[in-house]
């Protein structure tokens, strides 16, 4: 059960990838790209915490120190993702005004339509 981080990482990168790939709604796309997103932070905190350790503070008493800088990373990963979902969803706003769906199909086949009238 050491390992149980690495196995939740990996099921939600694929069930991340999956979504992404397998549905052909913008919105349902943008969530799975979030979640492919978070398996990624899952992954690259998971062995920065060691059990018994302590923040760097240097003292005497303490000989095991975890290391900061993968939170601290994450941190700024994590306010990047929710600006790029933001932006990402902004961009869906604007193609549903534009070409009035949410879906993949429908927008090619509306593009191919006006390249066709033109």
């Amino acid at each position: 059960m050491g390992h149980y981080a690495y196995f939740v990482a990996i099921f939600l990168m694929v069930a991340g990838l999956y979504v992404t790939v397998a549905r052909g709604n913008l919105v349902k796309k943008l969530i799975g790209l979030s979640i492919f997103q978070t398996s990624v932070y899952l992954l690259y905190i998971a062995p920065g915490k060691l059990i018994g350790a302590t923040a760097p503070i240097v003292a005497p008493q303490y000989a095991t120190y975890s290391n900061p800088l993968p939170h601290v990373l994450i941190l700024t990963a994590i306010v990047v993702g929710v600006a790029t979902l933001a932006l990402g969803l902004a961009l869906v706003v604007r193609i549903r005004e534009a070409y009035g769906t949410v879906e993949e199909d429908q927008i090619l086949a509306e593009d191919e339509r006006r390249d066709a009238d033109a």
